[in-house]
């Protein structure tokens, strides 16, 4: 029942700032960690910053002081603010949530956002 719907891709010049948005229509207070990966052409898909319910965080050594990935749960959204973009940066970048359950594991994927790092 839960649906994730990402937002806020685009072309940005190098340098530059993006937020991504991720919208859950089933609510996000009951997962146990959000993330969002990106998958650039030719690449492995990659993780590249999570959040658990306890507010840890972690993120891929080439993002870290950029990015920061950060949960609203009044309004079921996760959100990655991209500062000082790269154009390695560029990827279609998805939305993850994952609920631990007793002996498996609920795992939830949108469709991306392409994110465009380019002069």
């Amino acid at each position: 029942q839960v649906q994730l719907v990402e937002s806020g891709g685009g072309l940005v010049q190098p340098g530059g700032s993006l937020r991504l948005s991720c919208a859950a229509s089933g609510g996000i207070r009951n997962m146990n960690q959000m993330a969002w990966f990106r998958q650039a052409p030719g690449k492995q898909r990659e993780l590249v910053a999570a959040i658990t319910s306890a507010g840890r965080t972690n993120y891929v050594d080439s993002v870290k002081g950029r990015f920061t990935i950060s949960r609203d749960n009044a309004k079921n959204t996760l959100y990655l603010q991209m500062n000082s973009l790269k154009a390695e940066d560029t990827a279609v970048y998805y939305c993850n949530a994952i609920r631990w359950l007793v002996t498996t594991q609920a795992d939830y994927w949108g469709q991306g956002t392409q994110v465009i790092v380019s002069s």
